[in-house]
């Protein structure tokens, strides 16, 4: 991120790398997991060119839907002619942020979507994908959104991850399908025909954020460090701007919920003194560090800590953070990246004994294996967005149309993209009240990992059965 961003642009970034905890979301039962296969198997396949199995792409056996011909198949919606359904990715690619910070979802998509032409398509159609920058702006955003509307006339949008999600209204006005982005504004939870990759209980009617303008967050992130690590305080630093704040108060809120001792630390953006901050986190005795603040201000956060001799529990960050370039970024402090705690909602993109993370992988390497030093959990939810919208279309069958996309998005079975993701659905409820059921997942950087690369292990037997049972914590967005 540039020092002389806009005040716009650096609110935005101070808080696009944060979410609260959890958004509250209904639980399926746990499943069993899949069985081992080892990288090494993984690396033959790939190195072979293997094609991917079936089951990566659709439920239901392929001879139900794919014997059907191009020649077959009606003309039967905006953006679907007999051989092409032809769907748009707007990505934040070029923001003032760094072209990586928002580029994961959409390689994965693309990935995903490679690897089912490669297979013929769905029922006897291509998927044609149009990609479009929004440059970081509100501006940008509304330009894409209707140059894909009006003019590449795309079916539906998959694998979002914009800064400024201005266009919003204009896709849930002309009843746009938008499956599995990512949620870093509240416009999945405000707008119909928005499907975030989380999911949403929301009523998403378009009046307004959540349940009249509160969402909810829940600290199960909190409570598993505190009976992992034996973890009772915590630090939380956050710059002196109002979205990094006010995303502080609400890790703060839900640490204090969990009966956290909290200490708070404000930096200044633009010169922020993090050697101040390491000897009050040393004096505090914190023992859980989290922050509200972008990949530059944690890696000089981290240098700080190690040249003061600071040493926590864990340096608790979240999904969009739990990159491969973790090695890189904070190779001047080693001592803290082997701190670093990363939860999410979905599989760990190392752990290629689930199938569907072992497709992820081999996709992504035939595909784009320049990428490989660059993975992250984003790119795995990126084809779990993918592969979420597919399924939608293939429950369609030949006629395929918005309508019959969105019966499947909107039904009352939770989805898990074929294990990739903790299960989620889009039916409304009302507003929370008492304690709710929520899960996750949890992996920690270990420099030794996979034979001396270093990466994310996974630090839960399953991130559907480590669940707990938490308080619902209203907030306004």
């Amino acid at each position: 991120m540039q020092l002389t961003a806009p005040p716009s642009r650096r609110a935005a970034d101070a808080s696009v790398r944060r979410r609260p905890a959890r958004r509250v979301r209904r639980r399926a039962p746990a499943r069993c997991a899949g069985a081992v296969l080892t990288a090494l198997l993984l690396a033959a396949a790939t190195a072979c060119g293997t094609r991917l199995p079936a089951g990566a792409f659709t439920h239901r056996p392929a001879a139900a839907g794919a014997s059907a011909t191009a020649g077959a198949n009606p003309a039967s919606d905006t953006g679907v002619t007999a051989g092409e359904i032809r769907i748009g990715i707007v990505t934040s690619l070029t923001s003032p942020v760094g072209s990586e910070v928002f580029s994961g979802p959409r390689y994965g998509a693309q990935a995903f979507v490679q690897a089912l032409n490669d297979r013929g398509g769905l029922h006897g159609r291509t998927v044609k994908l149009v990609t479009c920058d929004d440059g970081g702006s509100g501006i940008g955003n509304q330009d894409c959104v209707h140059r894909l509307i009006d003019q590449q006339h795309v079916f539906a949008f998959v694998s979002g991850s914009v800064l400024d999600y201005a266009g919003a209204p204009y896709v849930s006005g002309k009843g746009v399908p938008d499956v599995g982005g990512q949620p870093i504004g509240t416009a999945y939870d405000r707008w119909p025909h928005l499907y975030g990759i989380y999911g949403s209980s929301a009523p998403r009617d378009g009046q307004a954020v959540g349940w009249n303008g509160t969402l909810y967050q829940t600290p199960e992130v909190f409570r598993f460090f505190t009976e992992r690590l034996g973890t009772t305080s915590a630090a939380v630093v956050a710059y002196n701007q109002a979205d990094s704040a006010r995303y502080a108060a609400q890790l703060k809120a839900g640490l204090e919920a969990e009966g956290y001792r909290v200490l708070v630390q404000t930096v200044d953006f633009a010169l922020p003194n993090f050697q101040a901050v390491a000897a009050a986190v040393r004096a505090d005795g914190s023992q859980l560090l989290l922050d509200a603040m972008d990949t530059r201000g944690n890696a000089a956060l981290c240098r700080a800590l190690d040249e003061a001799g600071v040493r926590v529990a864990a340096k608790a960050t979240n999904v969009q953070n739990w990159s491969q370039t973790v090695g890189t970024d904070y190779a001047a402090s080693p001592g803290c990246r082997g701190a670093l705690w990363a939860t999410s909602a979905s599989l760990n993109y190392e752990d290629v004994q689930y199938p569907a993370v072992r497709d992820f992988r081999a996709a992504m390497a035939r595909y784009y294996p320049d990428r490989e030093p660059l993975l992250s959990a984003w790119e795995l939810e990126g084809w779990a967005g993918a592969q979420w919208l597919t399924d939608a279309m293939d429950s369609c069958g030949a006629d395929l149309t918005r309508a019959c996309v969105e019966r499947f998005m909107n039904r009352a079975e939770p989805y898990d993209a074929h294990g990739l993701l903790l299960p989620a659905s889009f039916v409304p409820q009302p507003p929370p009240t008492g304690p709710t059921r929520a899960c996750l997942n949890a992996a920690r950087w270990q420099d030794t990992a996979y034979g001396g690369r270093g990466g994310w292990v996974t630090q839960v037997a399953s991130m559907d059965t480590t669940c707990f049972e938490v308080p619902q914590l209203p907030y306004r967005p």
